[in-house]
C-alpha cells in the first residue's frame, strides 16, 4: 500500500509540469485559459507535498508500533 501511495505523489507532480508547460505556451496567446493551468498547478503542487506528508507520518507510525 505504501508503494501506491507513493506513486501517487508523483503523479501530482506530473499534473503540475505538465500545466507549468501549459502555461508557458499559452500565455501568450490565450491569457484566460491560462489562469486555469495555474490553479491546476497550484493544487497539484499542495496535494504533492501534502499526501507526502501524509504517508511520511504513516510510516513512522507503523514504524513506531513495530518497536
Amino acid at each position: 500500500m505504501i508503494k501506491i501511495l507513493r506513486y501517487t505523489e508523483y503523479l501530482y507532480l506530473a499534473v503540475a509540469v505538465i500545466s507549468i508547460y501549459k502555461v508557458a505556451t499559452l500565455w501568450g496567446v490565450d491569457p484566460r485559459e491560462t489562469y486555469i493551468f495555474i490553479f491546476f498547478a497550484v493544487v497539484s503542487i499542495a496535494m504533492f507535498l501534502f499526501r507526502r506528508r501524509y504517508r511520511k507520518r504513516f510510516e513512522q507510525r507503523k514504524q513506531d508500533n513495530q518497536s
